[in-house]
């Protein structure tokens, strides 16, 4: 119990909610790039991506001085490099989800990851799955049906929701792996901080390239654009993702899970007081129990491991 002496429960918890707030952030500032760019679908996802993960690894590329790097496995650097190309994997597909679907979906599909990990811990690490894991699976892929099956609507974000759903729930696979492969990288020697700096290089030097061979450049776009592009990069990743890997070593990692889960109402929120986007009732009725059976394995979890 001693290393909760350090910090407050207060502040450790003021902490994990400006990490919530900060990456519930991040759906809006991808919409409002999209909207002063004028620009949708892979292209320019993959630029907002780029530039994200860019911005990221060059604020933490100090970090690289500290690392001993002679001391390290070349086991630690493989998975951490591994995690780096999940993670571009993920921003690329969840960042281009919202260029065709809601807000709410997105963030909420996204979210699914603990789901993910509970069912690649069955087979990567030989842990078995409690029936409350189960429950929690099965709710969860009940909300996703209902989501899936009610994504009938157009409009301007909306012109193809089952892809824009497809490639939020491929991103939460993908961030899945990337947990898994940190988890390795930094049960091998890897400090937190040299992990990230080597995640978000390798995932930014695999993103930078790919606009590029959809004939999508970096230049030219309003000045409004890279801003947001750099809000991207410090408040989201930076600020928000920071403060869970900190919060993680206070508090017990299931309660900063479960309140991650809180992402996909505060993006929902600001969706609304930003481009007043209220998803279909059935979308938010089928959230609600993707997040109650996430949260149902989650919560199993713990007790399980306590």
């Amino acid at each position: 119990m001693q290393r909760f002496s350090s910090s407050s429960p207060g502040f450790v918890w003021g902490v994990v909610m400006i990490g919530v707030m900060a990456i519930s952030i991040g759906s809006i500032l991808v919409r409002l790039a999209l909207k002063s760019a004028d620009q949708s679908g892979i292209g320019f996802s993959l630029v907002m991506a780029a530039i994200r993960l860019t911005g990221a690894s060059l604020i933490v590329l100090p970090t690289a001085l500290k690392i001993k790097w002679r001391s390290l496995s070349s086991q630690a650097l493989i998975y951490a490099i591994a995690a780096g190309g999940c993670l571009a994997f993920h921003f690329a597909t969840w960042i281009t989800s919202l260029s065709y679907t809601s807000i709410a979906a997105s963030t909420t599909l996204v979210t699914t990851s603990p789901i993910w990990v509970a069912i690649l811990s069955k087979f990567w690490l030989n842990e078995k799955l409690s029936p409350g894991k189960m429950i929690g699976i099965a709710v969860a892929f009940l909300g996703g049906i209902m989501i899936g099956l009610s994504e009938t609507q157009t409009g301007s974000f909306y012109s193809n929701p089952l892809l824009g759903d497809s490639l939020a729930l491929i991103g939460a696979w993908a961030v899945s792996f990337y947990i898994m492969f940190g988890r390795e990288a930094q049960q091998r020697g890897f400090s937190i901080g040299g992990y990230v700096m080597v995640a978000y290089t390798v995932a930014a030097l695999i993103l930078l390239p790919l606009p590029l061979v959809f004939g999508v450049g970096y230049t030219n776009y309003p000045t409004s654009v890279y801003f947001y592009l750099l809000l991207m990069a410090i408040i989201p990743q930076l600020i928000g993702h920071t403060s869970f890997n900190w919060a993680i070593n206070k508090i017990s990692p299931t309660l900063v899970t479960l309140a991650i889960l809180f992402e996909p109402i505060g993006a929902s929120f600001l969706g609304y007081l930003f481009f007043n986007e209220v998803p279909p009732l059935s979308v938010l009725i089928g959230g609600i129990i993707i997040l109650s059976g996430v949260a149902i394995a989650v919560i199993n979890s713990e007790l399980k491991s306590g």
